[in-house]
């Protein structure tokens, strides 16, 4: 028997080498990447509007902290090509950026929110690069190491992970805010959480060597600057080379339904409410509750019925709470947004209240069933020969729409006020419903033009 050490991917270290170890894994890879979300995006954004910042400069920070989701996409290449394997192909990629989300965050601390928000948002956009990236190499590792009939399980755990730490991020962050803790000892607890995960989980993640790499010497570079060009080449085909790829291409570039009870507007919404950080953290917490399973369900029940089926009743769903809130607010005329330091701020009442938390719970049901299933459907259209590099852009493109419609919500409420710009996303949310229908299996066009 030989007393030479096993290597690190060995089952004996690997988190990788079971199917509950792979379920854990991704769940507990994709938290990292909603706990930052959750804390800009809920604790800060609380934070921002409670000192006084206007509404649009606070979507406009907001934006900005998912905008680098939007290019993903161009880490692609460099993920997959660019590598020690030595180290892991995958989870060197993820140890480094896990590394510097950490140190982008605790960077984070000793400024202002008010006086140096143009310095704070520059640092939120390199953070997002780097959570971005991150995720390119998380979603690589889930296409090298997901047996196939647990992926559709996987990916409902990796989205109700990112919820998990959206929920950790806001609402956790929020009660600690609640019961007198400062947002710096908040982040630190944020930073501590991921760096757990980064030691106790993607310390353990182990691939399997792949075959010996040509060495860099000599044309190497070369040979890696056309292996860039070759992978360009093949995206652009599966974007643009056939008419179910354009479908995708269009669905991907409209919002999935109603978007506003899920942005930043929602968030200055129960802030205007009189709504406590204890009670804002309370109806997170409710939604994730809501969203985490419904995620699963949605994956399920596409399985079952059908993808399009259930993406357009979800679709159709969403605008349900939010036609609900809208016409709530109009009765009770709550219709422009209210400066938190107004003297004398007008009651909402208990009615709109409730209208509000109901309209939230019923919209995360329904938000859940759609992640579950577009993530499901964008796979079936992509081609086999591209499909990381496809639907990761795919993914890219839906966070660009979650940011402009950030921005341009937050910009128009102040203008016309919050039911119609509900309308409004509700209106623009149902464009994609002109498109689904047409969004066809890779497998099943192929039949047909042969």
């Amino acid at each position: 028997m030989s007393d030479k050490p096993a290597p690190w991917w060995h089952p004996k270290f690997n988190i990788l080498g079971t199917s509950n170890g792979r379920k854990t894994a991704f769940f507990l890879l994709y938290l990292t990447e909603g706990l930052p979300n959750g804390f800009a995006c809920v604790a800060i954004v609380a934070q921002m509007r409670r000192q006084g910042l206007p509404i649009s400069l606070v979507g406009g920070f907001a934006a900005a902290f998912v905008l680098p989701w939007a290019f993903k996409w161009a880490m692609g290449p460099f993920v997959d090509l660019f590598y020690c394997e030595r180290l892991g192909r995958r989870r060197l990629w993820i140890l480094i950026m896990q590394a510097m989300m950490c140190v982008t965050l605790l960077a984070v601390m000793p400024f202002d929110i008010v006086e140096h928000i143009k310095w704070l948002t520059i640092l939120v956009i390199v953070h997002n690069i780097f959570a971005a990236t991150q995720d390119v190499a998380i979603d690589a590792l889930a296409c090298d190491t997901l047996e196939e009939h647990e992926r559709g399980v996987v990916n409902g755990l990796m989205f109700a992970g990112a919820y998990t730490g959206e929920a950790i991020g806001g609402a956790g962050v929020l009660f600690l805010l609640g019961i007198g803790l400062t947002l710096n000892i908040a982040c630190l607890a944020v930073v501590a959480v991921i760096l757990s995960i980064t030691l106790l989980v993607t310390m353990r993640l182990g691939e399997k060597p792949l075959p010996e790499r040509v060495s860099f010497q000599g044309s190497r570079a070369y040979e890696l600057a056309m292996e860039l060009l070759a992978y360009c080449i093949e995206a652009f085909k599966a974007f643009f080379g056939s008419r179910r790829s354009l479908i995708g291409l269009g669905v991907a570039l409209l919002p999935t339904g109603a978007y506003a009870l899920s942005l930043v507007l929602c968030t200055n919404l129960s802030l205007e409410l009189g709504m406590t950080d204890k009670v804002i953290a309370q109806v997170v917490f409710m939604g994730t509750m809501i969203v985490v399973p419904s995620c699963v369900l949605g994956g399920y029940l596409s399985d079952k019925l059908g993808r399009r089926k259930i993406l357009v009743m979800s679709v159709l769903g969403t605008a349900i709470p939010s036609l609900m809130l809208a016409w709530a607010m109009h009765r009770q005329g709550w219709i422009m947004p209210v400066p938190l330091d107004q003297v004398n701020r007008p009651d909402p009442g208990d009615t709109l209240i409730h209208v509000y938390v109901v309209a939230i719970a019923l919209f995360s049901f329904f938000h859940g069933i759609i992640r579950g299933t577009r993530s499901a459907m964008f796979m079936d259209i992509c081609h086999p020969a591209v499909a990381a590099t496809q639907f990761t852009a795919y993914m890219a493109l839906m966070n660009l729409v979650v940011a402009f419609a950030t921005k341009w919500q937050c910009s128009i409420v102040e203008k016309i006020g919050y039911p119609k710009t509900l309308l409004i996303d509700v209106s623009i949310g149902m464009l994609c419903l002109l498109l689904i229908p047409f969004m066809t299996k890779h497998e099943v066009v192929a039949k047909t033009e042969a």
